[in-house]
Formats: C-alpha cells, structure tokens, sequence
C-alpha cells in the first residue's frame, strides 16, 4: 500500500506479508494512511523518505532487526520523534524493558486484535 492524500501515516514494518496487509487493511478502514516495510533496512529508508507519524516494528525481522532499526531511527535527528511502537511474538519476561531501552514507546504482544492495536496507536498519537 502507498501512502495517499489525509489520515495519519503508520509505517508497518513486518516480514510476513499476511500480518502487514492484515494491519494495514484494518489500520485504512480506521482512516489511517499505510505504508508497508519487510525489514529493518526497509523501515530506515521509508521512514527517512516519508517521516510517517507512528512505526509498528516487528522485532524479529531477517538482516537487521527490529531491534537495531529501532535503535537507528531513534539516534537520527529526522527520525527520532516518531513513537515506535514494538510489535513481538515473543512474550518472555524482559522483552518490554528491552524494547523500551531500544527507543520503543510502547509494547504489544503478537498475535493481537487489529482493534486494539489502532486503539493503542491513537492513544500514543492523541487522537480519537
């Protein structure tokens, strides 16, 4: 998907496909603009080209991970005032604090509701 004209713009960076169209499906009928991104590389280079208004990380992504993107695009001066929101299939204890020392502004557990996902995305952006 590519951005179009009105809404916020969410960058949704996964390597399953399956999971960014689902996403980013339900994140347009909310009135969100979509770009997508298979990688941390990806995620870098969309988010430095388009500055979106929320990023939806994925942290296990093949090359460099959600992780080290985080980290990048928190350490760039164009980029690091965009909420990162760290998207994991992995729910060990230790996982939040790791993701927050990255730079993430908040934390969710995959598999998740695209409901509550739009909900925490507005939260963090303040809108309704």
């Amino acid at each position: 998907m590519t951005p179009e004209a009105g809404g916020l713009l969410v960058l949704i960076v996964d390597d399953y496909q399956d999971a960014r169209e689902m996403y980013a499906e339900h994140f347009v009928s909310s009135g969100f603009r979509v770009v997508e991104a298979s990688s941390g590389a990806e995620a870098i280079e969309k988010a430095n080209e388009l500055t979106p208004d929320i990023i939806l990380m994925d942290l296990s992504l093949p090359g460099m991970d959600g992780w080290e993107a985080t980290r990048r695009l928190k350490a760039n001066r164009r980029t690091k005032h965009i909420p990162i929101v760290a998207l994991t299939g992995h729910a060990l204890a230790g996982f939040s604090e790791s993701a927050e020392k990255a730079g993430c502004d908040a934390f969710i557990t995959k598999p998740c509701l695209p409901d509550r996902l739009v909900g925490e995305v507005r939260r963090l952006l303040g809108s309704s």
